[in-house]
């Protein structure tokens, strides 16, 4: 055997290889002759037909078997002398393949491609320029937590001599039927709050729910957009019976110093709970700040450190993301074999650009990691284990149990605090300075295990974890 290998791209590699014409012909030896035992050739009993005889009428099988019993065990071997790791399974060509001869007359040529992993040199990453920029809270956001919270204090306090008005809430137990398919099982709803007018309401259950009184039944008739946002009506016409059970208010507390300090959370004033939500919020407003000098710390070292990724790396990173957004519609109600396939493949085109990102952003983090000595010690798994614990109020030891009865999962764990203390290194040795705030997305260089912060999030941005955070 001889091979030449050739260095196509930082990570293609190609082989030339020439298997010997004696490798070949013994294979074609060994092979050919256990073809008579079972071969059934016309004018002779099983097993008795001459050898030449046989090769010609299964010479393409015999040709098939030689190939596949000669090739694998050569590329191998070639492989291992040029000491490489492919990525993937190696794309053959056999040269002059319908021509070939596998009788052991000549010898096989053809060239072997695969991919490889780069050869990364240490990264330029000491010194990146970065900007800190807070976004001011405004006195609208502290006004909005207090009137949410104003919101889920409100009590229903029912109206008496008077039908229902915008602006009411109406309790009531629904039926609906489909009009497509009225002997289906019906909608049922009991005891459904149903603020008249509010955003949120179907226009037609305001408009057909306005003017009723307690204990009246109504029968009205809804026809659903086509972009409803639920999937199972968006579309359809339903006829609803109602039967309603009161008709009230919603009454919402007085604001005053006497309901902020009713909230248990020991305020003296309203004014004490402005500053304390808008304490909160600044706060929030400070580490989302600080996310995104992260979040840029590691675009930036992409953008100077620029190298090709193998595909084959992209691929499975954009696959992985594209299952996760299949699986994120899925609970969101969204019928997958309803989707476009034009909107599947954008789909799968912004995911290929974010999966190469991902895999550029872990390969040289990978590297400072190793330049900055970053390791997970046990103390830091149990730290982080002690902060999931809290988070997810269970004990250490459930949460450990949990991690080890999945695959890898302890080692995922370690995997993103490495991930984390090692973009907290990065940062430590970049020059960051303070920004005026401007309203602009970050790019999104980070990876998901990468940009997770030290806490897990919840959807609703800074005002709900302030909202969440005062109780």
């Amino acid at each position: 055997m001889k091979s030449e290998l050739k260095e196509t791209s930082s990570t293609q590699r190609e082989i030339h290889l020439t298997i010997d014409a004696d490798t070949v012909k013994e294979s074609y030896g060994r092979i050919s002759k256990k073809y008579p035992s079972r071969a059934r050739v016309d004018g002779f009993r099983p097993g008795y037909a001459p050898l030449d005889v046989v090769r010609l009428k299964f010479k393409e099988e015999i040709k098939g078997d030689v190939l596949q019993d000669v090739i694998p065990a050569q590329v191998e071997e070639a492989i291992r002398e040029h000491d490489l790791q492919p990525l993937t399974e190696p794309h053959l060509h056999l040269e002059n393949q319908e021509a070939v001869k596998v009788n052991g007359s000549e010898p096989l040529s053809l060239h072997v491609h695969f991919e490889v992993m780069p050869q990364l040199p240490d990264p330029s990453y000491k010194g990146i320029e970065l900007v800190k920029r807070i976004k001011p809270v405004q006195d609208s956001e502290v006004e909005d937590l207090i009137n949410e919270r104003l919101q889920r204090e409100a009590a229903f306090v029912p109206v008496e001599g008077r039908a229902s008005e915008l602006g009411d809430t109406v309790i009531a137990d629904l039926e609906g039927r489909f009009d497509d398919a009225p002997d289906a099982d019906p909608i049922v709803a009991n005891d459904l709050e149903i603020k008249l007018g509010d955003d949120v309401i179907e226009a037609s259950f305001s408009e057909n729910l306005v003017g009723v009184k307690e204990d009246e039944e109504k029968e009205f008739t809804v026809t659903y957009p086509e972009d409803f946002s639920s999937e199972a009506l968006k579309g359809k016409t339903v006829h609803y019976k109602a039967k309603i059970k009161s008709v009230g208010r919603q009454e919402v507390p007085e604001l005053n110093d006497d309901w902020a300090k009713s909230l248990d959370q020991g305020y003296e004033s309203l004014a004490e709970l402005r500053k304390r939500l808008r304490d909160d919020l600044e706060k929030l407003a400070d580490a989302d700040a600080d996310a995104r000098v992260k979040n840029n710390a590691v675009a930036k070292l992409i953008e100077q450190n620029p190298f090709e990724v193998p595909n084959a790396l992209i691929e499975n990173q954009a696959r992985r993301l594209l299952n996760d957004f299949a699986r994120d519609m899925q609970q969101r109600g969204v019928d997958l074999n309803q989707v476009d396939e034009s909107f599947v493949q954008m789909a799968y085109g912004n995911m290929r650009q974010q999966g190469e990102r991902d895999v550029k952003a872990a390969m040289l983090l990978d590297k400072v990691a190793k330049l900055e000595n970053v390791e997970i010690s046990d103390d830091d798994l149990g730290e982080e284990l002690k902060r999931m614990a809290e988070y997810y109020r269970a004990t250490e030891d459930e949460i450990r149990k949990s991690l080890e009865s999945q695959d890898s999962g302890l080692e995922n764990i370690k995997g993103n605090l490495k991930t984390r203390k090692t973009i907290e290194a990065l940062v430590a040795t970049a020059k960051v300075t303070d920004g005026p705030w401007i309203d602009e997305e970050a790019p999104a260089a980070v990876p998901a295990e990468a940009a997770e912060e030290e806490k897990p999030k919840k959807k609703g941005g800074r005002k709900k974890k302030a909202a969440e955070e005062e109780g």
